[in-house]
């Protein structure tokens, strides 16, 4: 049975596509969109607060996800912090208006520079090794860091279902890996030595990984910081960073696994993480933005090749990379609507969707059945609202397409408001090094 929550969601977008439309802002001018649901990014924020009521915890937003100025100032009004993993992220989420208490910065290379910002300006950091705790110190001297400082672990726990998205693996390149002969003990004399180091941190995996996964990974972290609080003989580590990854699903617009969902295999697998002897820290990304978010545009020719139909769209590997690289793993959800945005009906055929770029992979959704696509029709990319609007490839100078978020307003219909302008060709063309034209010469 269908939720309301996923029938809103439905509505919503159908109606954000049709005002698209009117506005000017899809169409033969502008053949390509992105659309974020502000009304259901702040559900999901809703969602995640009351999953985790009554824990001491710091929910963080991975920037990485969707890196936008006006979606970060949002969720700061919502009370979220950031997680930042460069420095790029870093002077974005400050740009957009978070207190530098409010941030975790991890990244497996952060430099010299990158640390002493953050060390000085308040930023928790997580390290990713024990050189990095080294050049921690160094940085420190015999100061108190202004904000808290973790170490990242690896439970080594496993895979999901995508390899290449799960990140506790037995080599993943993040983390101290804790099943290594030897890494417990040296993981447990690292907090002995360093008195400011009193966090530890997990992120499992994501897209594939299971709420069972990512608990057992969270109950390995949590099992350490007990381990070494007693052999310590103090209270030293304080805090759980347990990261996100909650995984999404491609079929329909419900949330599921949701944030409840997970929060309760956590309470049931690891209970002492909500005793309140530990603060926790979050960072989902994904889970929060996915299904509220879709990419799209115009069909600009169709084809039929070995008697399939083949529909030439403008969006492709440059706002879905991530899903071009793992089809089989994200399968994205393909809708069809007439030029004015009304969902399309009739006879139905087997398509291909096609994006822009020079390259045969370049397909958004293959074998799909679909009603009879024609130029100028409109396809929708259903659950993009993570990894696509920020993080464009630039394959063929493509430009970045204009995003915009969309509200119910309270008379029914929806308000449309601009997050990122498009890209213009002149600023693809400035990208390109003009200003050094001649250096080669």
């Amino acid at each position: 049975m269908t939720s309301a929550r996923a029938l809103r969601r439905a509505t919503a977008r159908q109606q954000a596509l049709e005002q698209a439309v009117r506005e000017g802002l899809l169409g033969p001018a502008a053949p390509v969109v992105g659309l974020l649901d502000v009304d259901g990014i702040l559900d999901s924020v809703a969602d995640l607060k009351a999953a985790f009521a009554g824990a001491p915890v710091q929910h963080t937003f991975a920037v990485k996800a969707c890196a936008l100025a006006p979606v970060l100032r949002l969720l700061a009004r919502e009370g979220l912090g950031c997680e930042v993993a460069s420095a790029g992220e870093l002077a974005l989420a400050l740009a957009a208006g978070f207190d530098p208490g409010q941030l975790v910065f991890d990244s497996p290379a952060k430099t010299v520079d990158e640390l002493a910002h953050a060390l000085e300006s308040g930023v928790a950091v997580n390290a990713d090794s024990f050189q990095e705790l080294e050049r921690i110190d160094a940085l420190l001297g015999r100061r108190e860091p202004v904000g808290p400082i973790g170490l990242r672990v690896n439970p080594q726990v496993g895979a999901g279902r995508v390899a290449a998205t799960s990140t506790a693996t037995e080599t993943s390149k993040f983390g101290v890996t804790l099943r290594d002969r030897g890494a417990v003990e040296a993981v447990t004399e690292a907090f002995a030595r360093l008195p400011w180091l009193t966090r530890l941190h997990a992120h499992i995996g994501s897209l594939g990984c299971p709420p069972s996964l990512l608990a057992a990974g969270i109950a390995a972290a949590h099992e350490l910081a007990e381990h070494i609080n007693a052999v310590l003989g103090r209270r030293q580590v304080t805090g759980l960073d347990i990261g996100g990854g909650l995984p999404v699903g491609f079929t329909d617009d419900e949330d599921d696994p949701g944030f409840a969902d997970y929060a309760a295999e956590l309470r049931s697998s690891v209970p002492g993480l909500f005793d309140g002897r530990y603060t926790l820290v979050t960072e989902f990304g994904r889970a929060l933005f996915a299904k509220n978010g879709t990419i799209a545009s115009v069909v600009e020719y169709t084809k039929s090749a070995g008697g399939r139909r083949i529909a030439i769209t403008h969006a492709g590997a440059q706002v879905a990379a991530r899903a071009m690289a793992m089809p089989e793993a994200w399968p994205l959800r393909v809708l069809a609507f007439d030029a004015q945005g009304r969902p399309k009906s009739g006879p139905t055929a087997v398509h291909d969707i096609a994006g822009p770029c020079c390259f045969s992979g370049d397909l958004t959704a293959v074998g799909r059945s679909l009603p009879v696509l024609e130029p100028g029709d409109l396809v929708a990319l259903c659950d993009t609202g993570a990894y696509s609007f920020s993080a464009h490839f630039a394959y063929n100078s493509l430009p970045r397409p204009a995003v915009h978020g969309y509200r119910t307003a309270p008379g029914g219909g929806v308000r449309l408001a601009p997050v990122r302008s498009a890209q213009t060709i002149a600023q693809v063309v400035a990208d390109s090094g003009t200003d050094h034209l001649d250096s080669l010469l």
